[in-house]
């Protein structure tokens, strides 16, 4: 337990705090207050592993967290830190809530010796200064169902089968284990998750239908309708494949709905979707956003668990302009496995925590933070050959958002 400046105590939450935990998320991210979704979330994210501010028997602010399993580049796995539901009253504001919550999160981090912290945010200019980056990126678009086809020789895989969404529970389930195994920024995902997703909370339709589901061996999607006074629309929740096969074969179905006018979908960075059909002005972007931050608490850990592209020896003098991970480290990769340690030696390159953090899964070039003046070097040459032995095989994905 502590006591901030402004009179504020900080100090992990108990069964008591509950009711007044969800009201304040649902004040602050309008989320569905419905008990069964309340219920899993709490399970989601354990009551005892959150920080809560207040002011006397009155809850401020709240920061939730659990221990995920990321997968970074090169099918590796590593323990993280992730961080949800970051909450403060809207009649609290700028009394420095969210640092000192920051501050005791990052604490627990660090004694649990785990190398990463990850969050999905609601808004972008708040976690730079606590040494985060944005290290994986969407793409909201839609498609004129009507219009779109496909270019001449693409093939029809077939294997899409319509089934009820309970049926299609478990072999949803396992499709995702085997993507998330391959595919950096993806986390394992525990039950809660998925009963929050098949649980399909009335709050979260936006005013479209239950869950509907399309089924392939290597790939499914789950989606529902909107009925408007412009027509019918399709939204995608969730659409993953391990296969271009599947891809192709899910992306047919869904344009082979009738009825329907417009199809609303998130993709990754390199969707190969508008490459597919004879117009790829009808893939239209309406949004292109972040969709995880990631900070590295411990440097040498975090750039020893995930593998590289290509050799690599590069001294980097890391900046943390919020605890103290910072530093000088020599980074040396030799067939993908990396060393990495503090050093006294002069450094090739400088950069900021944060730009180190959205290096981190690959799917940020380096040439554009140096192009910024948020990393520095003498030679030119250290920015193609960071940026080469960062990349990876496979882009980064948000597995499940949390």
């Amino acid at each position: 337990m502590m006591t901030t400046e402004s009179g504020i105590t900080l100090r992990s939450a108990t069964t008591a705090d509950a009711e007044q935990i969800a009201l304040l998320a649902a004040v602050s991210f309008t989320w569905p207050a419905e008990p069964a979704y309340r219920e899993r979330s709490a399970r989601l994210f354990p009551l005892q592993d959150a920080i809560v501010a207040v002011d006397g028997d009155r809850v401020v602010g709240c920061t939730k967290s659990r221990t995920m399993t990321l997968t970074v580049p090169g099918e590796r796995t590593v323990e993280a830190t992730g961080i949800a539901g970051v909450t403060v009253s809207p009649m609290y504001r700028r009394r420095g809530i969210l640092r000192a919550m920051y501050e005791e999160q990052h604490r627990r981090t660090e004694a649990a010796g785990l190398p990463l912290t990850i969050f999905t945010a609601s808004q972008g200019g708040i976690y730079g200064r606590f040494g985060y980056g944005p290290t994986i990126r969407e793409n909201r678009i839609t498609v004129d169902r009507r219009f779109a086809e496909f270019r001449p020789g693409t093939p029809d895989p077939g294997g899409v089968e319509s089934v009820p969404v309970a049926t299609a529970i478990e072999p949803i389930k396992a499709l995702y284990d085997r993507l998330r195994r391959f595919t950096p920024g993806m986390q394992a995902r525990p039950d809660a998750s998925w009963e929050i997703r098949f649980g399909d909370p009335e709050g979260w339709r936006g005013g479209g239908t239950e869950l509907f589901a399309l089924l392939h061996p290597d790939g499914y999607v789950l989606y529902r309708y909107h009925h408007r006074d412009s027509g019918t629309d399709v939204e995608v929740v969730e659409l993953r494949t391990v296969t271009a096969e599947a891809h192709i074969a899910l992306w047919r179905a869904l344009f082979g709905l009738e009825l329907v006018v417009g199809i609303e979908a998130v993709l990754a960075e390199h969707d190969p979707l508008p490459y597919l059909l004879t117009d790829l002005r009808l893939v239209r972007t309406q949004a292109r956003y972040d969709a995880l931050w990631l900070r590295c608490m411990d440097v040498p850990a975090a750039l020893t668990a995930r593998s590289y592209r290509t050799d690599l020896d590069v001294v980097l003098a890391v900046r943390d302009p919020f605890r103290e991970a910072g530093g000088t480290f020599a980074l040396r990769v030799r067939d993908g496995a990396a060393d990495c340690a503090p050093t006294t030696r002069t450094p090739d390159i400088e950069l900021g925590i944060d730009v180190l953090g959205s290096l981190y899964l690959g799917a940020y070039p380096a040439r554009v933070f140096a192009a910024a003046q948020r990393l520095q070097t003498k030679d030119p040459a250290r920015i193609q050959a960071l940026e080469h032995a960062f990349a990876t095989d496979h882009d980064a994905e948000l597995g499940w958002h949390f």
